[in-house]
């Protein structure tokens, strides 16, 4: 098939990657530069993790996907994924119904080595943290992070490769259909692009694009911060690994330092709806100061080093946190990839065949779980919040 993907982020990219492997035409759009500085995508690091509480089947996934990047690596030639495991501390004991203990425990009846962690052991493994307020947790030495625009970078290379055409100057306006059919897509400029599949991979953008999906999508910014601290082997990732801060209280997670010396800290939490090209899209002073006491209670190392910048990472959410692949229904020829890039990224290995997939209609158990559902959505305003602190 002819199959014309919009957006060139991980969705995108691996997607592009994977049809050409299997024999498609294929032609990638992105309105450029790559990576896109509002991206999500676009980041020094992203979270690689096998821990979704009780949710096996995306840890299976997210057990292919680790095979993925280790076998990325290889084939690259350099480390885009760093194992230095992940730590998960909570401020109290880890009881049944919390997402670390259902975490710990599906690990390891999944075979797995969690290491359980009490605060003396925190304390002298990890002395950045504060084990007066940190008292119980694990450590998965299987995950890490991938430094996530050079990422990119290596699979839009592999994309050229294999044959794909990147137009990255090109932006999307509006579907070219007839008779109800999808037959490709209008660029800004006012040029049609004929396929035969139109395949939408556009992140928080994805249903301003597509407008009619705004009831199903929420496209939530987080704040994101960059520090140096003053005392850098204290942040080496053998004493201080990709963490989770008792995220169902705090949504603080963050990374080890990185070779330019920075590390880096996000919030996961309720964040703020905004467009991704909105004047709002700035960290703001009441986010600065959340992040301050957090660090006083967590690292008091950290509590006074400068940011040497803020950022907000978009988020595009659906409803009840699981991706969105799809064939529309009622637009015949498109296919949607997005939903909760929160979490997308570290099954990077893994999206392209899944996208893939649902392009062709071949059959995949896991599609169900990601199908097209209109009827997901919030009955009230304020499950929204609890349903990202859910995540």
């Amino acid at each position: 098939m002819k199959i014309a993907i919009v957006g060139a982020g991980i969705n995108g990219a691996t997607a592009a990657v994977e049809l050409a492997q299997r024999g498609h035409d294929v032609t990638l759009l992105d309105p450029g530069p790559l990576p896109h500085p509002l991206a999500a995508t676009t980041d020094i690091s992203k979270v690689v993790r096998l821990e979704y509480g009780a949710d096996q089947e995306y840890m299976e996934l997210a057990e292919q996907a680790l095979a993925g990047w280790q076998e990325w690596n290889r084939e690259f030639g350099q480390d885009l994924f760093h194992q230095t495991g992940v730590l998960y501390l909570k401020r109290d004991e880890m009881k049944r119904g919390t997402y670390e203990w259902h975490s710990w425990r599906l690990l390891n009846k999944r075979k797995h080595h969690p290491q359980r962690l009490d605060a003396s052991e925190i304390k002298k493994r990890f002395p950045a943290w504060n084990t007066r307020r940190y008292v119980d947790g694990f450590y998965d030495p299987e995950g890490g992070f991938a430094e996530s625009g050079r990422v990119l970078l290596r699979l839009v290379e592999k994309a050229l490769a294999l044959g794909v055409r990147l137009r990255a100057d090109k932006a999307f306006q509006e579907l070219h259909e007839t008779n109800g059919f999808v037959r490709g897509l209008v660029t800004q400029d006012g040029r049609k692009l004929y396929a035969d599949r139109v395949l939408v991979t556009a992140g928080a953008w994805t249903h301003y694009l597509l407008p009619w999906l705004k009831p199903y999508f929420r496209a939530n910014g987080m704040p994101v911060f960059y520090l140096v601290p003053n005392e850098p082997e204290a942040f080496r990732s053998t004493v201080f690994p990709v963490f989770a801060a008792d995220t169902s209280l705090t949504g603080y997670y963050g990374f080890p330092i990185n070779r330019d010396g920075v590390v880096k800290i996000a919030r996961h939490w309720d964040g703020r709806e905004m467009h991704p090209e909105s004047d709002e899209r700035v960290v703001t002073a009441s986010e600065d100061k959340d992040l301050r006491a957090f660090l006083r209670s967590t690292f008091p190392a950290l509590a006074q080093v400068p940011i040497i910048h803020r950022r907000i990472c978009m988020y595009s959410d659906t409803w009840d946190g699981h991706f969105w692949i799809d064939h529309d229904p009622e637009h015949e020829g498109l296919v949607v990839a997005a939903g909760d890039s929160g979490h997308g990224f570290k099954f990077a290995p893994v999206l392209g065949k899944l996208i893939a997939d649902a392009v062709e209609q071949n059959p995949n158990p896991l599609l169900q779980k990601f199908r097209w559902r209109p009827e997901v959505k919030p009955r009230k305003t304020e499950e929204v919040a609890r349903f990202v602190k859910r995540k």
